[in-house]
């Protein structure tokens, strides 16, 4: 711990004494002279790493952006003001971006949902109601079958828009969590793997501290975070928390999937997999960084399934809500592991 305390005591002054020395103009010392070497040669080991990474085009651009540099610079200053190694620092940022970012959109898309579900409560009388409407009109107006049909189907669809307008629940509002988790995770990602290769600038002295902190920033059978975890217990583990995170999600539904939600789950589960021979190429900063966000995922989808959690956040209560998710969970488990006979049909809420 001595030696990151101890970079980063002096990373400041490093920085103004190179300025001072530029500027002014004045002799370079053998010292600074020698370090601005091993500048140079940590620059061009950091640019063949990347591009062996294939960080080039796209990439390069990404690496490059605003909202990468912002992330970087977060992840620092979380970092600096924790006083954690870099592993734990890493685990913290995920959990206060993911409860500040995330927890509010998984939270807000399942009032949605639940709204759409309500609504979707009051459509069988006003469908009624369409149709013996739509049957007067046929007769006062001698309309034929095709335009009867046309004329309800359209009352029907502005019926529903209505609804949704009324209580502010469009269906694409379902999405909201993946327009705020990819963004949060493509650029954290991004900048922890700026902060492994000193990127985009190597010549940077606090470019160089922070690397050389990751270095010795591990734990256990990682102590390197710039290096690929050769173990591969984190890329295994990244593979079956995502592929959790799935089969909770599939056996938490109280309604028949349908094809499409079977096409999405098989989608899923086979990038769950691609990711473990990912994660065995990457640096073990990332693989921490992943496994915390897919760690903070599984436990989100968990407590949101609790009823009183539900209330407490607002969530209105609907028929297809569990009354023992838990207890369903674990039976769904055991029945697919074949320790126990088909659980009983899922539980829905008491109106």
């Amino acid at each position: 711990m001595a030696a990151p305390l101890l970079l980063r005591t002096f990373r400041k002054p490093i920085i103004a004494c190179t300025y001072k020395y530029t500027y002014q103009g004045a002799t370079i010392s053998n010292h600074t002279y020698n370090h601005r070497l091993a500048s140079t040669e940590a620059a061009a080991a950091s640019v063949q790493l990347a591009n062996a990474g294939g960080l080039v085009g796209y990439w390069q651009t990404l690496s490059n952006s605003t909202p990468v540099a912002y992330m970087q610079d977060v992840l620092i200053k979380i970092h600096d003001y924790s006083g954690l190694p870099w592993w734990a620092s890493i685990v913290l940022s995920t959990f206060l971006l993911r409860s500040v970012v995330t927890l509010p959109l998984t939270i807000y898309q399942h009032k949605i949902t639940a709204r759409i579900e309500q609504i979707a409560l009051e459509m069988p009388a006003i469908v009624e109601e369409l149709k013996k409407e739509a049957a007067m009109a046929k007769r006062k107006f001698k309309w034929s079958e095709q335009q009867t049909l046309i004329v309800y189907r359209r009352s029907i669809k502005k019926q529903w828009q209505n609804l949704i307008v009324r209580d502010n629940c469009h269906p694409m509002k379902t999405m909201i969590v993946l327009w705020g988790q990819i963004p949060l995770w493509i650029f954290q990602s991004v900048a922890l793997r700026n902060l492994v290769y000193m990127l985009p600038d190597p010549t940077s002295i606090q470019a160089q501290i922070v690397t050389t902190e990751m270095t010795i920033g591990g734990f256990g059978w990682i102590p390197n975070l710039t290096v690929v975890d050769h173990s591969y217990i984190l890329p295994v583990a990244l593979g079956l928390i995502n592929l959790a995170i799935i089969e909770v999600q599939a056996m938490s539904r109280t309604r028949p999937s349908t094809r499409l939600q079977n096409i999405a789950n098989n989608v899923f589960r086979g990038l769950s997999v691609v990711m473990v021979p990912v994660a065995c190429t990457v640096p073990s900063a990332l693989c921490v960084y992943w496994v915390a966000s897919s760690s903070f995922g599984l436990a989100q989808n968990l407590l949101i399934l609790s009823p009183e959690v539900r209330r407490s956040v607002g969530i209105p209560k609907t028929q297809t809500e569990l009354r023992e998710p838990y207890d369903l969970l674990w039976l769904k488990i055991q029945q697919r592991l074949r320790l126990a006979e088909r659980p009983p049909a899922d539980k829905p809420a008491a109106k």
